[in-house]
């Protein structure tokens, strides 16, 4: 607010006239209004901000960087417009880069290093970007894919986000997402109760933020849109993809038509922005979550894939999941006309996902409370010319660790100006071999065992309670079931109890609706925490309540045809004969009759943290978990 000053004060009688004096005391507040008026007008406008990142999207699957396939013009258009970190680099998978985007600190502090097995539930000390945009007088809305739990206390809604419309789990189609959603006309949480939309999934993310702008036009507001697409299942209409049919040079035609798709939508929204006079004053972002999953075929694993068979992928060595910089390093726009961020030009300075929210913090003048300290650092004063970028001090980290209990530089890669240290043996340097195809770590010994030790330091920070688990919360609404899936099981085994691990060394968890179909026997826990005592209904089924099945009744596949994909298969039928629960000093098995949808107990709990198991047993070898629990408190 301006500072208000005294124009005038009367401190005796004037020997003027009562009329001069009324016209002079109008004069004064006219100029007392003016230089309100004119102090009011000369504080800038908090800016809106909008953030669209898609999904499994990576550097090369832009035209803009250098496809000769892709057509994406609206993205190009966005581009030519916008300060582009061209060294910006993110998680090299899903979830742990929306839980550093969110903090603004690395994914591993906040319990978020798996894309499933529990580890993608952020933890509730975490205090979110959506939180301080809220708390900064922001009307806050997220649309698309959270993956970063769908329990409370940790939906988007019970972060900051006043206005969330989302599917579950990390994709749609994953365990913990609406039975059967196939991309066209689902049923999606909105804030919390699941609805079903019209339309394209990515129309639909587009479609309904753009209505919460309109309602929130006069800002500020904070909008997150996070598509889906285009990770795989690859759905997509043909009208997308037919156009990139038939060249064998293209990797996947849905998975290019599935951005081409994006693509329109991006530039009815930016086209939208300008009709209201919204764009001016509005920080777009634009950025992916990882590297590409589908834009490249590789020659040998992920992790290691070298070179590129087909496909287009900047020049970088891996893809999605993989420490070499095609799994992390990925696009990233800023376009801010008021701010000067209007014409297209390069920052080069080594950045990532945990910069973003302390630089919007700076660039909208937001204040935070009291937190967790943040990892990244403001690149507004850099991007500015202020202040000169610290060229060759500053060091990144990434991983991808993707089991419950981290090991050290599994999946990982420490980044330093030019330098590339990859699993911890392999140095590269990207000045003369960007491809990260020369490993010089011999040559460069000095630079090699001091990366190493940064990383070791890092590790032992990051990693430094990991032991902390982050409990679903049951019991925080009387009113309120809770479902609980076993995308989020702890500790997965088999039913000989031995550990449910591939060949990557992940744990697998039942995390997709073809995998529940197929009626794999593995088995795991969940972390609760009871937050009021008393009497609980706990419930255990095998297929989802919308689904309508029994337990031991298969599900037969669809028949409607998906733009883009197959009919989901059948579903296997099982000889299940008795279900058991296990929850504190409760421990219980009932006979599941034919006809039963669900296994149902009445069970007192105490307030507290505790693991939830379930069985599903029959004969000697048929043993598994309840894929589906609903818990809801009794009155």
């Amino acid at each position: 607010m301006p500072k208000i000053i005294t124009i005038f004060q009367v401190t005796k009688p004037s020997p003027e006239g009562p009329a001069i004096l009324m016209l002079k005391s109008i004069g004064y507040l006219f100029i007392l209004f003016c230089f309100f008026f004119c102090s009011c007008s000369s504080i800038p406008e908090q800016p809106n901000v909008i953030i669209v990142m898609t999904d499994d999207q990576g550097y090369g699957d832009l035209a803009c960087h250098g496809n000769p396939w892709i057509k994406t013009p609206n993205m190009d258009q966005l581009w030519a417009e916008s300060i582009r970190l061209t060294d910006f680099h993110v998680s090299p998978t899903c979830a742990p880069t929306r839980a550093a985007l969110m903090t603004g600190r690395y994914n591993n502090r906040t319990g978020v290093w798996h894309t499933v097995t529990g580890r993608t539930l952020l933890r509730e000390n975490e205090l979110t970007m959506a939180r301080i945009f809220k708390d900064n007088g922001y009307a806050t809305g997220m649309f698309g894919k959270w993956h970063l739990g769908d329990n409370y206390p940790r939906r988007p809604i019970d972060v900051g986000f006043q206005k969330a419309v989302y599917h579950g789990g990390g994709a749609i189609g994953n365990t913990n997402d609406y039975w059967d959603n196939d991309y066209f006309d689902d049923h999606y949480y909105d804030n919390g109760v699941y609805r079903q939309f019209e339309g394209y999934c990515t129309d639909v993310w587009f479609n309904e933020a753009q209505s919460f702008i309109d309602k929130n036009k006069d800002g500020p507001f904070f909008c997150y849109i996070a598509t889906n697409a285009p990770h795989g299942p690859l759905y997509v209409d043909d009208r997308y993809s037919d156009q990139y049919k038939g060249d064998t040079l293209i990797p996947s035609a849905n998975f290019y038509g599935m951005i081409s798709a994006i693509d329109e939508d991006l530039g009815k929204l930016r086209n939208y922005l300008k009709e209201q006079d919204l764009d001016r004053n509005t920080i777009f972002i634009f950025m992916t979550d990882n590297g590409t999953a589908n834009g490249i075929k590789l020659d040998g694993h992920w992790s290691n894939g070298l070179p590129t068979v087909y496909g287009y992928g900047a020049g970088m060595r891996g893809k999605k999941a993989s420490p070499y910089d095609g799994g992390h390093r990925v696009p990233c726009f800023i376009h801010w006309p008021e701010g000067g961020l209007n014409k297209g030009r390069d920052f080069e300075g080594l950045s990532a996902h945990i910069d973003v929210l302390p630089s919007l913090m700076e660039m909208c003048g937001l204040e935070r409370e009291e937190g967790p300290t943040l990892d990244g650092l403001s690149l507004w004063p850099y991007i500015k010319g202020e202040k000169k970028w610290p060229t060759g001090k500053r060091t990144l980290f990434v991983d991808s660790q993707r089991v419950e209990e981290p090991e050290h530089f599994r999946g990982s890669a420490v980044m330093q100006k030019n330098w590339r240290l990859v699993f911890g043996t392999e140095l590269y340097d990207l000045k003369t071999d960007p491809g990260q195809r020369l490993n010089v770590a011999a040559i460069y010994p000095e630079k090699f065992n001091e990366l190493r030790a940064l990383y070791q330091q890092w590790f032992d920070d990051v990693f430094s309670d990991y032991k902390t688990r982050s409990y679903i919360h049951i019991g925080a609404d009387g009113g309120t079931t809770m479902v609980l899936s076993s995308h989020d099981w702890m500790e997965v085994v088999k039913a000989d109890g031995t550990r449910g691990i591939n060949s990557d060394g992940e744990d697998t968890p039942p995390f997709a609706h073809s995998i529940i179909r197929r009626g794999p026997f593995l088995n795991g826990y969940w972390d609760v925490e009871i937050l009021t005592s008393g009497k609980y209904k706990i419930e255990l089924m095998r297929w989802p309540k919308e689904a309508g099945r029994a337990i031991r009744a298969g599900i037969p596949a669809s028949t409607a045809a998906i733009p883009g994909g197959e009919p989901f298969r059948e579903g296997k039928a099982l000889n299940i004969e008795q279900a058991r629960l296990q929850i504190q000093d409760f421990d219980s098995t009932v006979p599941v009759t034919e006809r039963m949808k669900a296994s149902s107990f009445t069970v007192d709990l105490e307030k507290g943290k505790t693991r939830l198991k379930t069985w599903f047993t029959g004969g000697p070898e048929l043993s598994l978990g309840a894929y589906y629990v609903y818990v809801s408190k009794l009155s």
